[in-house]
């Protein structure tokens, strides 16, 4: 992982490999950003010329590198760019400030050492800045070897080993805690990437439930785990069946954080399909190969819970994984099939590939007995939302108007892309099944919502919910950009963590 550090030395003199400055687009031309001031003035004021000579324009993403001027220590320098430079005073937005410090950061792989002078105006600044930073300079390097451990097989460059954020207060409590957030929340989110990234024959539902198991023990969490015969003793009939296909058996994760003072328990339920074949309705050729990615729901929980336990938040958070492999055989679940789910209810499954709505209707009923005071779930569960909202954007559904728009502020806040979206009634009669009490699909139309419908079913009378839809931003199959990598981007990790920071700050209902 990246260190980070905070730093109040002069640009000049700091030793590293490369100094950052931003640059912005001006009306007129690249407009250098505040925070690159001793910079500017080494190339005698007129920066801001020269990068526009080599071509940079400001524009977001944008690295534009060039040698350091005479008398600095460090003998590059990084310009990246931060998109619009903003009106008279206003300032530089977090997300820009986050995903230009990712860029820089990507830029720099194979560094040991990078000074980012970038405009910090508070801790905030600081904080953002670093989180960009440590999510671009994430690599996933574990099965590529060229004889270098944590190396990239293929151009031989570690991740940027170390960023120093000048202009940071080291000794200031608030910029302190700022970083130290950043650090928790990155070290996580990319857990969870890791996670996301593994290929399928290592991470099964029993290996997903013993690296939860571990982080458990060593962050102070309660975990439970719910082997397959715990799982028949019980009832959970849409786990079992959805697994019911696979040699690797399905588990169900129950991750605890309390905290002596909390009055507030949120629950936050994931999707952990760690292949999904589409069972007897076989996904066609060309939409199997990224369906290792089919669990980024359970990883974002389960990097949620353990951030809250790091960052020591005062309320109650329970992660519920619910772990399964969808594969085709002569034991699967058939079109046609009825299942006894977790909560009593009859599910007709009328068509296999709509698995990811089975295993969370179980551990949503589960979560529901606890009778916390919400429940978050987050799937990546239809292709319809990424019809809807694209590649970027994940669409929340709830029961309740202000959690939706309070979910959707908090994931704006952090810089994820989200949308809220309806649960119309109607959509519901297109579930009605002539066998069982529900059928796992309904209209064609308007497929995400419902799959939002379903799931409303199976959570408990009178408990507030909503169901996040991260089908889209879950896996990049795109370049990177910003902080955000190609493979498993940690979606919705930022959003969860940001709902039990409110709640423990009494801030959300």
């Amino acid at each position: 992982m990246t260190a980070l550090t905070l730093s109040t030395a002069a640009a000049a003199g700091l030793r590293a490999d490369a100094i950052v400055v931003g640059v912005a687009k001006g009306a007129e031309g690249p407009v250098v950003a505040p925070g690159a001031e001793a910079v500017d003035q080494a190339y005698d004021g007129r920066l801001a010329a020269v990068l526009e000579t080599l071509g940079a324009s400001g524009a977001e993403g944008e690295v534009t590198k060039l040698p350091a001027p005479s008398g600095f220590k460090a003998p590059v320098v990084v310009a990246v760019g931060l998109g619009a430079a903003p009106e008279k005073d206003e300032t530089y937005t977090a997300e820009s400030l986050r995903r230009a410090a990712g860029s820089a950061a990507r830029a720099l792989a194979g560094s040991k050492k990078a000074v980012f002078a970038l405009p910090i105006t508070d801790a905030a600044d600081a904080g953002v800045i670093g989180e960009g930073a440590l999510l671009g300079a994430y690599s996933f390097d574990t099965y590529k070897n060229n004889g270098k451990s944590g190396r990239n097989a293929k151009n031989g460059k570690a991740p940027l080993a170390e960023v120093a954020l000048l202009g940071g207060k080291p000794r200031d409590k608030a910029y302190k805690a700022a970083v130290e957030r950043a650090v928790a929340v990155t070290e996580e989110l990319n857990r969870a990437r890791d996670l996301i990234n593994m290929p399928p024959n290592d991470l099964n539902p029993a290996a997903f439930a013993a690296l939860a198991q571990t982080a458990a023990k060593e962050h102070g969490l309660k975990a439970q785990v719910l082997d397959e015969k715990a799982l028949a003793k019980g009832g959970y009939g849409g786990i079992l069946g959805v697994g019911a296909g696979s040699a690797s058996a399905p588990r169900l994760v129950k991750l605890s954080y309390t905290h002596p003072k909390a009055d507030k328990h949120l629950a936050f339920v994931g999707k952990g399909i760690t292949y999904d074949s589409g069972g007897i309705s076989l996904k066609p050729a060309g939409h199997n190969e990224t369906m290792k990615c089919d669990m980024s729901g359970a990883a974002a929980v389960f990097a949620a819970v353990v951030t809250a336990a790091r960052l020591g938040l005062e309320v109650n958070v329970t992660g519920w994984l619910a772990l399964a492999e969808n594969m085709p055989s002569g034991s699967a679940t058939r079109p046609g099939d009825v299942l006894r789910m977790y909560s009593g209810k009859t599910v007709e499954v009328l068509n296999t590939d709509a698995e990811g709505r089975l295993v969370l209707a179980d551990a949503l009923w589960a979560a529901s007995e606890e009778n916390p005071d919400a429940i978050v779930d987050v799937a990546t569960l239809t292709g319809a939302m990424m019809l809807a909202l694209g590649s970027r954007t994940f669409g929340i559904m709830a029961n309740d108007d202000a959690f939706r728009t309070a979910i959707h502020e908090a994931a704006d806040e952090v810089g994820e892309q989200s949308w809220p979206m309806p649960l119309p009634e109607h959509l519901r009669k297109g579930m009605d099944s002539p066998t069982a009490d529900i059928a796992n699909m309904g209209e064609r139309m308007g497929g995400g919502l419902v799959a939002g419908l379903f799931l409303k079913e199976f959570v408990g009378e009178g408990i507030t919910w909503a169901h996040l839809d991260i089908a889209g931003p879950a896996f990049n199959e795109q370049a990177p950009f910003g902080y955000t990598p190609k493979g498993g981007t940690g979606s919705a990790v930022r959003t969860l963590v940001r709902l039990a920071e409110l709640t423990a700050e009494g801030d959300l209902g």
